[in-house]
């Protein structure tokens, strides 16, 4: 007994190194992460109903959490598309740049190399070396490989039908030597021959091929292009290509990633095996799917060729999207223990496939709620929310406006008539619908002096919550609700089990329209006065700004908020506990800095970001800024350097006449003090001098000075 105690403890190891081409790609990305949280051998293990709901949880968390290297998994390397990209974390090594000879160093390394062809054609070429080079390579061999090829189903794009009568009749596993490719994968189907016959000595070398179906799921595949679609709601339908009526055969990505690691654990002894679920769903199914959960609801159909207009879409893509093939994975679904994430295809999983690719994209809503005082600057933020986070504005008279513009074009009378006898029926009902509605809001208007009751107010704005570009993107609600009743009606849910009911005291609320932040916005009596008496004309002209209206409305928003039971306390039962911002300490007229408060509460976007078009005219605009900011230092600078010259010619102009003026008074002063010296000169000097040089020019003497200076010295009028 001891010894049989003492067995367990001894655990034995089982390690495989993995190689995966592109690591950094969709279908190979999600592969590899599968892979590296399945521990070796596992899929030999029978599957039991316990097991399959764990692992239904375990995978719903994959994504969610961080990915953490289990002991006994299978250790993934591979290589990387961008060599800018980050080790992906559930690798343990990757190389982006990588000579052949090296590659093959790392190849003979790994148990089992997996060749993804699915999403680049070029390494189509890479793939049929690398299982060439290792042939050439199996006398090296420790231990046996296994080689996998990833291929697509487009092999078989163009196969006859087994019979010629009845093209329903679908291929299997076993007809994979009557396949015709399609003509843009002719390279694929020589790669899947070259692999097949590389892989004779299976005890050295096997080597499978998998022909995989469009894959879905995740970050969303080639059908990524339509979701995106949908979600963002820009368009009023979806487009599907042609008729729409050709069968897809498509897998889930996850599911494909169990089919590798079956092979890995069971070797099976047949080498080509087909991927793909167990539906049969057309182009059109998979688009309204995905229109009617995420999108308009609605679809409409286009001719083929206009599908090679689409931006988003290769023609590798397009061709999987045309094609028309019945497809079943038999051997899969007969010998491998797969723990199936959408068996029965993607139509039937639609939910489960929304939700994992929200996650994985990062696109969850962000529901807010801004409430406050009038002229506070609700409208003026919530704007400003919407920009950024690229939300739905949702203003209580421009709603209820539109709300009966609505039910107008419902109740006026239609031109053309119905095509079909359904679509006529549901069109009258909505009508009556329509028209009773319409009726009760006229009389509620006139019995109420204009002012619309609660509940139309509410059921506008819930069907507004509730439609599908708020539940995608996302909202900003401005004013609304003011009332506790009001937030308790338009947050609870309709239909709800009394079980909830009995838990507490609130009501259950519609956790997919209740806001996920409330901002509360305040401000002094005086500053709201004091703003809206600064207000333009214009803007007043109109509005509840006028004196009378601001009043009663501030007056009434104090009332509401001073009660026992406010709006306030309603959110902080359900523990949304609001965010308050008093505007008026922020001294700040446009209230960015409220809204750059509020944006570090939220956090970051939680959509797309920039579109190619959008990135690039922000390039355009930031290049715009960019030139306009130097073209204004450069002006500056010119215009500095302009005044500093003036300033210069201004001061040397200042100093020349400073020394005209100095210089002239030197003159005056010079000239004040020779006039006495002057007239000393012209009194006692010159006269006699005159005299004298006079004399000297009429008897010209030889030595004239000799002359004069005895002619002086003779006539001195003091020696006289």
């Amino acid at each position: 007994m001891a010894d049989g105690g003492a067995t367990p403890a001894v655990k034995v190891i089982r390690i495989q190194r993995v190689f995966i081409n592109q690591l950094d790609t969709y279908s190979s990305g999600n592969i590899g992460k599968f892979l590296s949280n399945c521990v070796v051998g596992a899929s030999l293990e029978e599957i039991t109903e316990e097991e399959e709901d764990e692992d239904e949880t375990r995978s719903a968390m994959l994504e969610a959490s961080s990915v953490k290297l289990k002991e006994g998994t299978f250790q993934i390397m591979g290589t990387l598309v961008n060599p800018d990209s980050a080790r992906p974390d559930f690798a343990v090594e990757t190389y982006s740049t990588i000579s052949r000879e090296d590659l093959l160093l790392r190849l003979m390394e790994c148990d089992v190399i997996v060749y993804n062809i699915t999403e680049t054609p070029p390494q189509v070429e890479e793939a049929v070396w690398a299982v060439q080079a290792l042939s050439e390579e199996v006398a090296h061999f420790e231990k046996r490989k296994i080689f996998i090829l990833l291929s697509t189903i487009m092999t078989w794009a163009r196969t006859k039908p087994l019979d010629p009568e009845d093209s329903e009749i679908p291929f299997t596993d076993e007809d994979y030597r009557r396949r015709k490719h399609h003509l843009n994968f002719q390279d694929h189907i020589n790669a899947e021959k070259m692999v097949l016959k590389c892989g004779k000595n299976v005890r050295k070398f096997a080597t499978y091929v998998v022909a995989a179906g469009l894959q879905y799921g995740m970050e969303g595949g080639i059908l990524h292009t339509f979701l995106k679609t949908a979600w963002l709601g820009e368009v009023p339908a979806l487009s599907v290509f042609g008729d729409g009526t050709n069968v897809i055969p498509a897998i889930h990505v996850l599911d494909l990633a169990g089919v590798i690691q079956n092979i890995i654990d069971h070797v099976p002894k047949q080498r080509y095996l087909v991927a793909v679920d167990e539906s049969v769903h057309t182009l059109e199914d998979m688009v309204k799917c995905i229109s009617k959960n995420i999108g308009p609801g609605k679809i409409h159909k286009l001719p083929k060729e206009n599908a090679f207009l689409a931006k988003d879409l290769t023609q590798e893509c397009l061709a999987h999207l045309l094609v028309n093939l019945r497809i079943v994975g038999l051997f899969v679904k007969e010998n491998f223990n797969l723990r199936w994430h959408s068996q029965t295809g993607f139509v039937e999983n639609i939910s489960n496939i929304l939700k994992e690719y929200k996650q994985s994209r990062g696109l969850l809503p962000i529901r807010i709620c801004i409430l406050g005082p009038p002229a506070v600057g609700k409208s003026s933020i919530a704007a400003e929310l919407c920009k950024y986070y690229k939300l739905h504005h949702i203003k209580l008279k421009e709603l209820i406006s539109e709300a009966v513009t609505k039910l107008e074009m419902i109740v006026a009378p239609k031109e053309g008539v119905g095509e079909e006898d359904n679509e006529e029926e549901e069109d009258e009902e909505n009508v009556e619908e329509a028209q009773e509605l319409l009726d009760g809001i006229k009389e509620s208007l006139e019995q109420n002096a204009g002012r619309l009751e609660d509940q139309y107010v509410i059921r506008f704005v819930k069907e507004k919550l509730k439609s599908m570009p708020c539940r995608n993107q996302g909202y900003v609600l401005d004013g609304f609700p003011e009332t506790y009743d009001q937030a308790k009606d338009l947050f609870s849910q309709e239909e709800e089990e009394e079980e909830e009911e009995i838990r507490g005291k609130l009501s259950p609320f519609d956790k997919l329209i209740t806001p996920e932040f409330v901002c509360v916005l305040d401000a002094s009596d005086e500053f709201l006065k004091e703003r809206v008496m600064n207000l333009p004309e214009n803007m007043v002209a109109g509005t509840h700004y006028s004196q009378d209206r601001f009043l009663r409305a501030l007056s009434s928003y104090r009332d509401s908020n001073t009660e026992d039971e406010t709006v306030l306390n309603y959110f902080d039962e359900l523990e949304i506990h609001p965010i308050h911002i008093d505007v008026s300490k922020l001294e700040d007229a446009q209230n960015r800095l409220a809204v750059q408060q509020l944006i570090r509460e939220i956090g970051a976007p939680r959509n797309y970001g920039l579109t190619a078009e959008e990135r690039a005219q922000e390039e355009r605009r930031a290049a715009a800024e960019l030139l306009a900011a130097e073209a204004a230092a450069a002006a500056e600078h010119e215009h500095n350097e302009a005044v500093e010259a003036a300033a210069r010619q201004a001061r040397w102009e200042e100093w020349n006449k400073q020394l005209e003026k100095v210089k002239k008074e030197e003159r005056e002063l010079l000239e004040a003090q020779s006039v006495p010296l002057r007239n000393y000169l012209m009194t006692y000097v010159m006269p006699t001098l005159m005299q004298g040089l006079n004399e000297c020019c009429r008897v010209r003497p030889e030595d004239p000075v000799d002359f004069l200076a005895e002619y002086l010295f003779r006539n001195n009028p003091e020696m006289q």
